[in-house]
């Protein structure tokens, strides 16, 4: 529970492993107030998307932790507007359950949104099992990453071996397995993780263990 705490909750640990977020950092704040913190997505370089948050964590017992937050981005390509969202962490017998749920407004319109919802669920799971093999093996977030990038590039030079090579029905046979066939054990995979995605207007409720309601967030 420490070591997954000590990994979601420092902002350079944070954001190694979280696909979502190339740099977070923590503002300046006196005591007894709410922690902010800026974020920001590289796509490409010279383009970044910035955001700002406020952030709230209540320790209710070494079993059973929360940690929610607000954010928003006034950046015009930010796909997302505004939003809120927690992580759970709940002590079982074998390990730490490691739950989110996250609400948001669409900055592209819902058209976009019906593109961009899978994926940023498909990022969050994929993160989260990245964020796992650490724990568990000791694999950096790089490492993974590279192990990732290396297995797509395995696939991709086999179906396009086999399409130029082989029959076209041999072709479409490792094509298919090289899409479905499930990534390595040491390789992050999305698939791991259960997910039930939530509709484009919920909004999810803050966690009980809130002892008050999050402040608002302010944007620049």
């Amino acid at each position: 529970m420490d070591a997954l705490w000590e990994l979601t909750q420092t902002p350079d640990q944070h954001q190694r492993w979280d696909l979502r977020f190339s740099e977070i950092d923590y503002l300046p704040r006196a005591d007894g107030e709410p922690q902010k913190f800026r974020y920001a997505i590289r796509l490409f370089p010279g383009l970044v998307i910035t955001g700002a948050g406020v952030t709230a964590g209540d320790h209710l017992d070494p079993g059973d932790r929360t940690s929610a937050l607000r954010f928003a981005s006034a950046h015009p390509l930010s796909p997302i507007r505004s939003g809120s969202g927690y992580w759970r962490y709940v002590q079982t017998a074998d390990g730490v359950r490691f739950l989110t749920r996250y609400g948001y407004r669409p900055g592209w319109g819902r058209a976009v949104d019906l593109v961009f919802r899978p994926l940023i669920g498909w990022a969050t799971a994929w993160s989260f099992d990245r964020l796992r093999l650490w724990l568990e093996t000791g694999k950096t977030p790089e490492r993974s990453l590279w192990q990732a990038l290396a297995e797509v590039c395995v696939r991709v030079l086999v179906t396009a071996t086999a399409t130029a090579l082989a029959p076209p029905a041999t072709a479409v046979l490792v094509a298919a397995l090289a899409v479905l066939l499930p990534p390595l054990p040491g390789t992050p995979a999305a698939r791991r993780c259960l997910r039930r995605p939530t509709s484009s207007t919920s909004r999810p409720r803050e966690p009980r263990t809130a002892k008050a309601p999050l402040p608002e967030l302010e944007t620049r």
